[in-house]
């Protein structure tokens, strides 16, 4: 079974495409949203192929990949940027040009911001 990454972005609205699928996109304003219209146009786009490429032929499974824009636009008022900034490392100003897409984080950045949003949700599971 073939693993698509399909990478969401946000710019007024959530939007989804894949490297590995030329031509399928979505759009929709919420998160859950965009994941139920992005397999949608998926299920669409192949029956509109003439063959299923190899790598498809025995099924699928679709990760969703957000980028920092999305990721943080999705959390903005649940996790406050002084929270991330305290487990990140990462100034409150600069999460700030990221959540505005004034500035593109490094891939590194990116991961840092993903492990913080984990440890925040392992210090919530962690309350009795």
């Amino acid at each position: 079974m073939k693993k698509i990454i399909v990478d969401i972005s946000w710019q007024d609205n959530y939007g989804a495409s894949s490297e590995a699928i030329v031509g399928c996109v979505a759009t929709h304003k919420s998160l859950e949203g965009i994941k139920k219209a992005y397999k949608s146009a998926l299920e669409f786009h192949l029956e509109g192929l003439e063959e299923i490429p190899n790598g498809l032929k025995n099924g699928y499974t679709l990760e969703f990949k957000l980028d920092v824009h999305a990721l943080l636009n999705h959390y903005k008022g649940i996790i406050s940027f002084s929270s991330l900034a305290k487990v990140t490392g990462i100034n409150e100003k600069q999460l700030g040009h990221y959540a505005q897409a004034h500035r593109k984080p490094r891939p590194k950045q990116r991961e840092k911001i993903v492990e913080g949003f984990h440890k925040i949700g392992k210090e919530f599971i962690s309350v009795v």
